[in-house]
């Protein structure tokens, strides 16, 4: 696997060492990411994923030493070092270097990783819910995509995975749904498209936001609402967004057998016709 990696200044090949066993991150965890997306010669929304990540280290009570803007163009300047057809993952990082519990924000620390990672194909995947749950705000920093939440994710999709199936959905601390381990969730029915509403417990995605905006824009009615799971195995269809495939759809929740519907190919179209614009348009308020 190609990567490239800027820390501290400068470019490395491959996958430098960044850290120590006294590095506050290392241990403690204080440490925030995005992931952001370079295909078929576009970085589709690049520019919100580095002010997400920006957003996140402060939620942790870090003090990031660059602007969105300076880690677009770092991006950019990792994405220049492969070819134009590179299928490619992007990811900007910050965590605390020295702190104990709290951290010290002004050890905060910066490195960004742009790697071949290729595009999955949408053939789908096999879903079923887990009994582990998404923490509320009250119980972690919910609002950042922070490296400590994803463990709570990773019990799930190995609980899930152990029965057969590729996908967890998770529930949130109210027993509604929340998301899929690691991919926001929607569903179809009656000829519109729902799904879950903010509510704190889930990470709402960049791909989640434009696909909304863009059916939206389309004509497509789409409810942001609380979904209970037996909702999800009763409807027409059922896809999920995220940056790491972008818009998927489930072909099999627990024994129930589905095939890609209308709504997941012209969600799925939608967003690859956005990807090949000249600039990413900004998005509508999302209700």
């Amino acid at each position: 696997m190609a990567a490239w990696t800027y820390f501290e200044g400068e470019w490395h090949e491959g996958n430098p060492k960044i850290m120590g066993p006294l590095t506050q991150a290392a241990w403690l965890c204080c440490t925030v990411f995005d992931g952001a997306r370079a295909f078929e010669g576009r970085a589709p929304d690049l520019g919100l994923h580095c002010q997400r990540v920006v957003r996140s280290a402060r939620t942790l009570g870090m003090k990031p030493m660059l602007a969105p803007p300076e880690i677009e163009a770092l991006a950019r300047q990792g994405i220049a070092r492969f070819g134009e057809t590179a299928e490619l993952y992007i990811r900007p990082m910050f965590w605390a270097e020295n702190g104990g519990v709290e951290p010290d924000p002004d050890s905060t620390q910066f490195a960004l990783a742009v790697y071949e990672s290729p595009m999955p194909k949408p053939t789908g995947f096999s879903a079923a819910l887990s009994r582990f749950r998404r923490p509320s705000p009250e119980i972690a920093p919910t609002d950042a995509k922070a490296g400590c939440l994803y463990p709570n994710s990773a019990r799930a999709q190995a609980e899930v995975r152990a029965r057969g199936f590729d996908a967890a959905v998770m529930l949130d601390m109210h027993g509604n749904v929340a998301e899929f381990a690691s991919s926001n969730l929607f569903i179809a029915r009656e000829g519109e498209v729902h799904t879950p509403v903010v509510n704190g417990t889930f990470l709402a995605g960049i791909t989640r936001a434009r696909v909304i905006d863009l059916l939206r824009g389309a004509g497509v009615t789409v409810h942001e609402r609380t979904i209970t799971y037996p909702e999800v195995m009763t409807a027409d269809e059922v896809f999920s967004t995220g940056n790491y495939a972008k818009v998927v759809p489930v072909t099999r929740i627990e024994d129930r057998q589905l095939q890609p519907g209308p709504f997941y190919r012209q969600a799925r179209e939608l967003y690859w016709d956005f990807t090949h614009e000249d600039a990413s348009p900004a998005l509508r308020a999302a209700s």
